[in-house]
């Protein structure tokens, strides 16, 4: 499959699960930060779908025997609080159509090498199994390139990061989506909420992980995987 080929098999699949009653809630962007893109191999973002079945509140604790290898990432949630269509969407223009924002996790189950056979991934949409955003607060006059993530699993810390490694800043996510939508004669629709893609690399997950992520100045987000 070309790459065109394997995002037109993933809204396919979006159509099928919305025929069977599913309803969307929105979008992910991936691999936008260096760390992902070199740990997957691939240099540019790709997006997937969200279903409103995925969203698990803060603090969710998750059954790890459903899962298939597990891991998760350190995420933005956005919210549109108006339609945005490409082509051609600016930086301020996206920024002017978020309304609030949320610290996140996004947990990922992978059923292949995801570089190794990209366009089989996105057919598969992308890898995303749940996603767990933490306390929403208006987007105001935040600047999210310079939000600050605290990582800790199982108490123990990992790594820091701030919302620059996203894009630049993470409305480069919801900027650069609204603009790869309008080639597939999609839009960002008001409420959608956007996954903007990890401050860091991807980590695996193992029985009885705990995960918490603090943003500062947004706050934290957990989940736990017995």
């Amino acid at each position: 499959m070309t790459l065109e080929q394997a995002y037109r098999a993933q809204l396919e699949l979006l159509a099928r699960c919305e025929r069977e009653g599913q309803r969307q809630a929105g979008w992910k962007v991936g691999l936008t930060a260096r760390a992902m893109q070199a740990q997957q191999g691939v240099y540019e973002p790709v997006f997937g779908f969200l279903l409103e079945s995925g969203h698990r509140p803060s603090g969710a604790v998750f059954d790890f025997t459903s899962l298939i290898r597990p891991g998760f990432e350190n995420e933005l949630c956005l919210t549109l609080g108006a339609p945005l269509a490409g082509p051609g969407v600016t930086l301020e223009q996206a920024r002017a159509a978020v309304s609030h924002v949320a610290p996140a996790l996004e947990i990922i189950a992978q059923r292949g090498a995801f570089g190794a056979d990209l366009a089989s991934s996105l057919a598969d949409n992308a890898q995303p199994k749940a996603f767990v955003p933490g306390a929403a607060v208006p987007l105001g006059a935040l600047d999210l390139a310079e939000v600050t993530l605290e990582l800790a699993v199982n108490g123990v810390s990992q790594e820091r990061a701030r919302g620059a490694e996203v894009l630049g800043t993470p409305i480069a996510s919801i900027a650069w989506l609204a603009n790869k939508l309008a080639e597939f004669g999609r839009r960002l629709e008001a409420g959608a909420q956007v996954m903007s893609g990890s401050f860091t690399r991807q980590y695996d997950l193992h029985r009885g992980d705990a995960v918490e992520a603090r943003f500062d100045p947004l706050g934290p987000v957990r989940a736990e995987f017995r």
